[in-house]
């Protein structure tokens, strides 16, 4: 039986309540261990570690300095690459093959990408003329925000807690992590990664728990949390905040989406169908950039659509340890009865499914875990709920259109705006219609091509704030200006 305990100064510890909850796999719902949950009590001494750690050595540290021993978290992550990996597949049921190329190089990637970046990205600085003639200099200094709250997300736990916290740490800043409920693994061991890596105590703690009168509101509306950065649903960013107006405090929220693809006629179709199926059914289709809105261009819609259909047909379910398993579970059984009242709902408002709709028979050692059939639907109305609402399972609705004009509008009718995918060999359509995208990212005849140099946000319910390359430096620092008269 595993514990997962909280990472708080440097050390493991308990919760004084003795609170726990189950930690169980999604691959066939066995007992992981149990996760101390966090009170009151704990959050309070995090965020006091992670304040004091500001004035100590780790505040002092030189900017090198610093960064060279980020650089030797990501190494000794990588060093103990298969324990991440174990960990990660555990709390999420993702295939290995996938995680060991996503997950886990990209999380400690991030701890370089962002120091790097830090390191190579000048302030501005302004020559000011004087009535004396003599003239002043003004120049911008920045400086660590604080002590930052990471509220990360459990579809992709390491990438996106290491997405925060990489360039968190290389500001200067102290964090306190709340792992999602459903995946403490790979936070937690972190920990001790950083105690091996000499980081100083109190500069990465992490708290376990819940969000209501839990630990994840205990964090949001401590007075000494400078910053909050978060990645989820819509409905608990607007909970943050309203946390985070008291005291005017900064945010970056990163939510949910119901993200178009457009496909043209002259599309390259293979591409085209690989791409879709990547952003459709990858990770189970828990991905907040994920494609669950399809618009094909009516002369290609019955060839797409067997097309998808036949990809998803040779998709692989099983456990995540076969190297031949391309699908997993999802994350877990209340996660799989939300996913599963939408497939019901879209078959009442009139879908016809064209492949999946239900759980799949996976024998006797697995059916007690969160699995659930990829699925393709048309034949919904626009206003249908299944068109509108986020699922964040494996599925999409295609719908044909006949104009270009016809499918911008039909991409842009959401309340969401996190990212668009479009397919065509025309550049000058590609440019045009993805500049009429209201969203915080487009990708053209690609899916998921990330440049960490790049902003990344979204526009509308689907977030506040951008982050990525200088555009975290400016969210993980105060930029002051320092004029000097001549």
């Amino acid at each position: 039986m595993k514990e997962f305990k909280h990472f708080i100064n440097g050390e493991f510890s308990a919760s004084s309540s003795a609170a726990t909850f189950e930690n169980r796999c999604p691959v066939d719902n066995q007992l992981i261990g149990l996760v101390h949950e966090a009170g009151q009590q704990e959050v309070n001494a995090a965020v006091a570690a992670a304040k004091a750690a500001l004035q100590g050595p780790w505040g002092r540290m030189p900017q090198a300095e610093r960064i060279k021993l980020l650089d030797k978290v990501a190494n000794r992550i990588n060093e103990r690459f298969d324990e991440f990996l174990q960990a990660e597949c555990l709390d999420t049921g993702k295939p290995h093959k996938i995680a060991s190329h996503i997950d886990i190089p990209r999380g400690a990637a991030n701890f370089k990408a962002f120091s790097e970046t830090l390191a190579n990205h000048p302030t501005e600085a302004f020559k000011l003329d004087t009535p004396d003639g003599k003239g002043a200099l003004n120049y911008g200094h920045r400086s660590p925000k604080g002590v930052i709250a990471v509220i990360s997300p459990w579809n992709l736990p390491l990438l996106l807690m290491t997405w925060k916290v990489g360039p968190a740490l290389a500001c200067g800043n102290t964090v306190v992590v709340k792992p999602s409920e459903e995946t403490p693994a790979t936070a937690t061991l972190l920990g001790e990664v950083m105690n091996e890596c000499g980081v100083p105590a109190g500069v990465y703690n992490v708290v376990h728990g819940f969000g209501p009168d839990s630990a994840g509101a205990f964090l949001t509306s401590h007075p000494d949390v400078n910053a909050i950065t978060f990645t989820g649903e819509t409905r608990t960013g607007e909970i943050i905040m309203r946390s985070a107006a008291a005291g005017l405090r900064n945010i970056s929220l990163e939510c949910g989406g119901k993200n178009p693809a457009i496909v043209f006629a002259d599309c390259d179709m293979d591409k085209a169908i690989e791409g879709t199926m990547r952003s459709a059914f990858v990770n189970c289709g828990q991905v907040c950039l994920g494609t669950e809105r399809v618009y094909v261009e009516r002369p290609i819609f019955e060839q797409f659509v067997q097309r998808l259909k036949a990809g998803v047909e040779q998709l692989k379910l099983g456990r995540p340890e076969d190297p031949s398993v391309d699908f997993g579970p999802l994350v877990s059984q209340e996660h799989r009865d939300k996913v599963l009242s939408y497939y019901q709902l879209a078959v009442a408002e009139g879908a016809e499914v064209i492949i999946g709709g239900g759980v799949p028979d996976m024998g006797e050692e697995l059916n007690a875990g969160a699995w659930i059939e990829p699925t393709i639907w048309t034949g919904l109305a626009d206003d249908a709920r299944v068109v509108n609402e986020e699922i964040f399972g494996p599925c999409c609705h295609i719908r044909p259109f006949d104009r270009e004009e016809e499918a911008i509008a039909l991409a842009n009718d959401t309340r969401y705006g996190l990212s668009a995918t479009i397919w065509t060999e025309n550049s000058a359509r590609a440019c045009r219609v993805a500049e009429a995208m209201e969203v915080g990212i487009v990708w053209v005849n690609s899916w998921f091509l990330r440049d960490l140099r790049t902003a990344f946000g979204g526009a509308k319910e689907s977030g506040i704030g951008r982050e990525g390359g200088v555009h975290s430096l400016e969210f993980y620092t105060e930029t002051k200006n320092i004029c000097i008269k001549l």
